[in-house]
């Protein structure tokens, strides 16, 4: 194993104090290990939570900022956070508008997120509301779910809401308006190669120099199939066609996200993006926005992902809105 950290055990704890130094938009609690913005919003307004295990940067803690997330939980490698770090975040970004849990659907996270938000209703008073992404049209259940896993349209998602939440709408206009989002949204990703988690010092799974897995997690779970190499090309189909096939995309815009799991470089993402963005437009699906880079990873994975929103006017003009933060960044 050769990764850039001091021990397996520190990763997380260094990397939080490299947040900190690196981003002056943000502050790190590193009791709880929680990121937050560096100045709340007013009063009055709903604040948005997420977080999960770490590896995936720039989610979450990439996306706290103006326009997206007030905090970000942040769990050991793969490892969903605490009841009690999600519990003093929704505690600390509370504006007396209420709070939205942003979670993926994985089996620790859901449980811990609900355990965090009854306390925080029973201890503090405060008003919390969630919306669970399950957007993976991969499998149904996985080693870590129970149900679709929730990926990419978790980015988008937090965007388009955060910014809503910005506007000042209340907390059950936010709810639904991500539950519209989630619902709205598919994903599909492949693998060509295992990432390595630190503490464990070798690959999650062995996948031959010649074959790929369709459909993999992000943690590395296994997917639909392994099968062998193929062209871009060929391998854009696999990713673009169970998507369309799981919900219509025509007739709308769309916000397409081509996604790196974290070793691709930009010049295969883009590559890709022109492949995927052939076949929406063979279908017929009117891409509006899109979006290609490494948003949600799997340390150092050499694959991707696509992520397809159906849109609508008052989406993508809060996708539009301005957005301040590490991993995304637009408008004044």
């Amino acid at each position: 194993m050769k990764k850039l950290i001091n021990a397996p055990e520190t990763v997380l704890a260094d990397a939080l104090k490299g947040i900190e130094a690196g981003d002056p938009n943000v502050r790190v609690d590193h009791v709880n290990r929680v990121i937050y913005r560096a100045t709340p919003k007013a009063d009055g307004k709903v604040a948005l939570v997420s977080g999960g295990g770490s590896g995936h940067e720039p989610l979450h803690g990439g996306f706290v900022g103006v326009g997206m997330l007030d905090a970000a939980c942040a769990g050991e490698v793969f490892t969903s956070p605490t009841p009690d770090q999600m519990q003093e975040a929704t505690k600390v970004v509370d504006r007396g508008a209420g709070v939205l849990h942003i979670v993926k659907n994985y089996t620790g996270d859901v449980m811990n997120f609900e355990m965090a938000a009854e306390l925080a209703a029973a201890e503090a008073g405060v008003e919390v509301a969630a919306v669970v992404t399950n957007d993976d049209v991969a499998v149904k259940d996985s080693l870590y779910t129970a149900g679709r896993r929730g990926v990419g349209i978790t980015v988008l998602l937090e965007k388009i809401v955060g910014a809503a939440a910005e506007e000042g709408r209340d907390l059950a206009a936010v709810k639904e308006l991500a539950e519209r989002v989630n619902a709205h949204g598919r994903s599909m990703g492949m693998a060509l190669t295992s990432c390595t988690v630190p503490a464990a010092g070798k690959p999650t799974f062995d996948l031959p120099d010649d074959q790929m897995e369709i459909g993999v997690g992000i943690h590395g779970e296994p997917g639909r199939h392994r099968v062998d190499l193929a062209p871009a090309k060929e391998i854009a189909a696999q990713l673009v066609e169970p998507i369309l096939d799981d919900l219509d995309m025509t007739g709308a815009p769309a916000i397409v996200m081509l996604n790196g799991m974290g070793g691709t470089p930009q010049i295969e993402l883009y590559l890709m993006y022109g492949e995927v963005a052939a076949l929406l437009e063979k279908a017929g699906v009117k891409v509006a926005r899109t979006l290609v880079g490494n948003y949600i990873t799997s340390l150092d994975m050499a694959g991707c992902s696509v992520t397809v929103l159906k849109a609508d006017d008052e989406m993508l003009g809060l996708w539009d809105a301005p957005v301040h933060t590490a991993g995304l960044r637009w408008g004044r």
